[in-house]
């Protein structure tokens, strides 16, 4: 019966490897075994008090009804107020999207412009969720290999030569999950230089971890470097990084107005809009006291560093220092063709990372998921004792290969 009522869109796209992982890590501590979760993509900061107080007083007032498709006016009048002031770029309420995360931000943007035969190009690695979004909408992503050689970062050259006919967008994520590789202005600068080349391409810019940077990197988005791509560049972000409000689900996205209005159209007949307490919290984690994320940034910054340094202490593994976010992508090419205690060949990325679950109880995500393979994926927003023990428990794993 389920082969007769399931739509054939469905045999395009696999569910998400992040999820996967870290579901498969809560059911092995809910069974009594000691994992160590490392897949999660959410900080275990707790949300900021002053937004969860708004959040209480929002209920108290009684916000709780149906808000605008696009989100509550306050909310994006927050948002183009945050653009305007951190990003130098000017919006007006209609030209903003509020959704129930990031991810329906990108959905809707598909959904709403990608048709059969449409190209979209993505830099590989890249955050789960982008070429299965492309394929449901019929659309065929074009995945562009970024080499750690060149920090996993696509080059204006890459662009140029992925570009064709029927390139409706590029997706670029900085800093970037799966990496934290985040690009600076020249590298941008490379990139618009070649999009002016071509008018018929759009920008969906996924700034999700804009805040989250290291090492005096200056962070610019898209649209910042070259004014002329603003009429065909949608900027995403949202509150769930910077203000550990993951589970709050508040994306946003500005744009042209017409494609709003065209993003608005899907989400009317999808989720209607976002919740009306979580746009309430996220207008105050946007107005409010902004010094605690130079103070988490600080702390990620302490287990990156040891993360980085642990990790290229194993054997078999590479491990670049990212420059945002709260990811590494280790290599783990020195270990794929050895052996494990109990006789198997580990043969790729997902063999390594079944290895150090089956083996350590460390839960990873395997870098086949993010489309650059032998590498993994770790999470290190995490408490540093954690990261402490997951890493030694990853040393002791490499060790024990033959």
């Amino acid at each position: 019966m389920a082969d007769s009522i399931l739509a054939s869109r469905l045999s395009r796209i696999q569910p998400s490897a992040t999820m996967a992982v870290t579901g498969r890590a809560q059911e092995l501590k809910a069974a009594g075994v000691d994992v160590i979760g490392l897949g999660a993509g959410e900080p275990d900061f707790d949300t900021p008090e002053n937004a969860k107080d708004a959040a209480i007083a929002a209920m108290k007032a009684g916000q709780t009804k149906y808000t605008l498709v696009p989100g509550t006016m306050e909310l994006r009048e927050a948002i183009c107020a945050k653009f305007k002031h951190e990003n130098g770029l000017k919006y007006t309420p209609a030209q903003i999207q509020v959704a129930s995360g990031g991810k329906q931000n990108i959905y809707n943007a598909v959904m709403a412009t990608v048709e059969e035969g449409d190209e979209v190009i993505i830099p590989a690695p890249y955050w789960v969720s982008y070429p299965d979004i492309v394929l449901l909408a019929e659309g065929t992503p074009v995945i562009v290999q970024c080499a750690q050689e060149n920090n996993f970062k696509m080059t204006g050259e890459q662009l140029g030569e992925a570009i064709t006919p029927k390139t409706k967008w590029l997706i670029l994520n900085s800093p970037s999950n799966p990496t934290g590789a985040a690009y600076t202005r020249d590298e941008l600068k490379a990139l618009t230089d070649v999009l002016l080349r071509h008018s018929h391409v759009w920008v969906m810019t996924d700034d999700m971890y804009e805040h989250i940077i290291y090492d005096d990197f200056e962070f610019t988005t898209l649209a910042q470097i070259e004014p002329e791509l603003y009429d065909r560049t949608l900027t995403l972000n949202g509150v769930s990084k910077a203000y550990a409000m993951t589970g709050w689900r508040i994306g946003y996205a500005a744009g042209p107005e017409e494609l709003i209005k065209a993003m608005n159209k899907v989400q009317s007949q999808s989720t209607s809009h976002a919740t009306s307490i979580s746009q309430a919290a996220a207008v105050e984690a946007l107005n409010g006291p902004q010094d605690f994320i130079a103070a988490n940034n600080e702390v990620f910054k302490e287990r990156r560093d040891l993360v980085v340094s642990m990790l290229n202490q194993a054997d078999g593994i590479d491990c670049l220092t990212p420059e945002g976010a709260f990811y590494v992508y280790p290599s783990c090419a020195g270990m794929i063709g050895k052996t494990t205690p109990d006789g198997k060949v580990l043969e790729t990325d997902l063999d390594v990372a079944t290895y150090l679950l089956e083996a350590e109880g460390v839960a990873v995500v395997f870098g086949g998921a993010f489309g650059l393979s032998p590498y993994f994926r770790v999470s290190y927003a995490t408490a540093t004792e954690l990261l402490i023990e997951a890493c030694e428990r990853i040393q002791r794993a490499c060790g024990n290969l033959k």
